[in-house]
């Protein structure tokens, strides 16, 4: 049954099976396991899109009859949005975004009113969910615990001491690095009671896991959520930001333009409320287009299968590297309920970009490689803590990770295993024909993969 699944959501997927060169010229198909940076397209998605060119015109400006279709497609896709995050509250409001940075930028250049103005993020952020709060307000940071998970007892006490001068606490939903999911309603309950807003950056999360932004109680309902269209098979530069409506009409971003005004004067401007208010400009409506069909898509394979899926492989995977020898892995990899489909790891003696350039040299397999745009958190989990300072200012060498999609299989797994072997191999006997003759031992120790 899992197979058969399996096999239909391949067929879903574009250029899945496209050829590309390996390091001795040989055409192969790649294999993508770098789906946490952005995962290929769905083919309904691309027919979408292409299907709505043929009725797409301007936004809102026009009364044409291509003009108007286009608005309806585009309006009543904030409703999908909501839904999709379990927002279904007159409460919240959508504006579309290019990116998660875009959207985060967005709503640190309208929430920041002072750079007096205090944040509370943490150590395991993306640097998306980190520079624009940093740049605009004073940042606390909730440190981690030693396998990388979030340490909610330090997350309270930062909101303790400060006795209610936190404005916003802004965190991931899943990381990028460890695909740890964190427990953003008990954070939202913990930011409430000290009187601050929740922020939340979901770009890894919402193809992996249902996310409802309404809690139990109102207490535990998240304020604000923001994620990309790109890691979630539209990758078309989609993305939206869904927010508590009345904070949103109580501010401004500082990006301006037409669509957002309801009159300019000479001397005196009338602005409108959100979404308008958020989306100054030409929208990005093929992003959006692609956007809503991929979330359709992603709701009748289901979360449950999706999740199982993931947690497969990801069992899988660490099993196997677990078994390799000098192969390095990072966080928690007995208890990992709590992540999505991303692992991390570093092999002994060769850089993380040597791992990376072998497998897609010699086995056509994507995968990351170096910090991951999250540099405090790496050192973290990477450095010991007398060289995770602020002396000096050096990205981290980092590692490598491996991120799998919904369309990756036991092949797939096993493609990278195998070639992963090949490369310890070929260290040893490299580092064995190296050595002088006489150091030569008939019982040097058997492969372990």
């Amino acid at each position: 049954m899992e197979n058969n699944q399996n096999n239909c959501i391949r067929n879903m997927m574009y250029g899945l099976n496209q050829l590309v060169a390996l390091d001795n010229g040989t055409m192969v198909p790649a294999i993508n396991l770098d789906n946490a940076a952005t995962t290929p397209p769905f083919q309904a998605v691309v027919k979408e899109i292409e299907c709505q060119m043929l009725q797409y015109g301007s936004i809102g400006r026009g009364k044409g009859q291509k003009s108007e279709h286009s608005t309806k497609i585009y309006a009543q896709g904030r409703d999908i949005v909501k839904d999709f995050v379990g927002a279904n509250s007159n409460i919240y409001s959508v504006f579309y975004v290019n990116s998660t940075t875009d959207g985060m930028n967005k709503l640190a250049s309208a929430l920041i009113e002072s750079d007096e103005d205090i944040v509370l993020t943490t150590r395991m952020e993306h640097h998306a969910n980190d520079l624009p709060w940093r740049q605009r307000a004073k940042t606390l940071y909730a440190e981690i615990k030693a396998d990388g998970r979030l340490c909610i007892v330090n997350l309270e006490r930062h909101l303790i001491q400060q006795r209610g001068k936190i404005k916003y606490v802004t965190v991931t939903a899943a990381s990028n690095v460890t695909g740890y999911v964190n427990d953003l309603h008990q954070i939202a309950k913990l930011a409430h009671r000290h009187g601050a807003k929740i922020i939340v950056d979901g770009a890894q999360i919402v193809a992996h896991r249902q996310f409802c932004m309404l809690g139990q109680s109102p207490d535990e309902n998240i304020d604000f959520f923001v994620f990309s269209a790109h890691k979630m098979y539209s990758p078309f530069g989609g993305g939206a930001v869904v927010g508590l409506k009345e904070v949103l009409d109580a501010h401004i971003p500082q990006f301006y333009g037409g669509g957002m005004v309801e009159a300019v004067c000479d001397e005196q401007v009338r602005y409108l409320t959100v979404p308008d208010l958020y989306e100054a400009g030409s929208p990005n409506y093929p992003g959006v287009v692609g956007m809503l069909k991929s979330i359709e898509l992603l709701k009748q394979i289901g979360f449950d299968y999706i999740a199982a899926h993931e947690q497969r492989l990801l069992r899988k995977t660490i099993h196997t590297l677990q078994q390799l020898p000098n192969v390095v892995l990072y966080g928690d990899n007995e208890n990992i309920a709590d992540r999505v489909g991303i692992v991390t790891f570093n092999v002994r003696g060769i850089k993380p970009e040597a791992v990376a350039n072998f497998l897609a040299g010699h086995a056509a397999i994507a995968v990351r490689h170096a910090a991951f745009c999250a540099h405090p958190y790496v050192r973290r989990l990477t450095m010991a803590p007398e060289d995770c300072g602020i002396e000096s200012c050096v990205a981290p060498q980092g590692m490598v990770r491996v991120s799998f999609g919904i369309y990756n299989n036991d092949d797939d797994v096993d493609a990278f295993l195998a070639a992963l072997r090949k490369l310890l191999i070929n260290e040893r006997l490299n580092a064995f024909a190296s050595r002088p003759a006489i150091a030569m031992k008939p019982n040097w120790p058997q492969d372990r993969g």
